[in-house]
């Protein structure tokens, strides 16, 4: 089991944490919602709970829930900027459909 980040994201993630003052890494997880049933949720975390999962890639940590790592298992987190948009990237090899949107997916 493994979640990891480009080396891009990892930047975006360092310099933002490194802005704020405060933070250990970035929490993924998944919720309930959306069209096509889950969607991700992000968070900079600021601690770690004794049930987390935490992977590190390029120096910085991802913390996961343990309920949500099935639905995410294998993913890899990228950040990218196009025109005047930028964000997070979800390469998730367990999605089977997304809605339109782009919101939500299915396993």
């Amino acid at each position: 089991m493994a979640i990891t980040m480009t080396e891009k994201a990892a930047q975006h993630v360092s310099r933002y944490i490194a802005r704020r003052g405060k933070g250990v890494g970035l929490r993924l997880g998944v919720k309930t919602t959306g069209c096509s049933g889950l969607a991700y949720k992000l968070e900079y975390a600021d601690d770690f709970a004794p049930e987390d999962v935490v992977f590190e890639s390029h120096g910085v940590k991802v913390v996961v829930d343990p309920k949500s790592l099935p639905y995410i298992d294998g993913t890899e987190l990228d950040f990218a900027r196009e025109g005047l948009n930028e964000g997070f990237r979800f390469n998730n090899p367990n999605v089977k459909d997304e809605c339109g949107c782009g919101e939500s997916f299915r396993i």
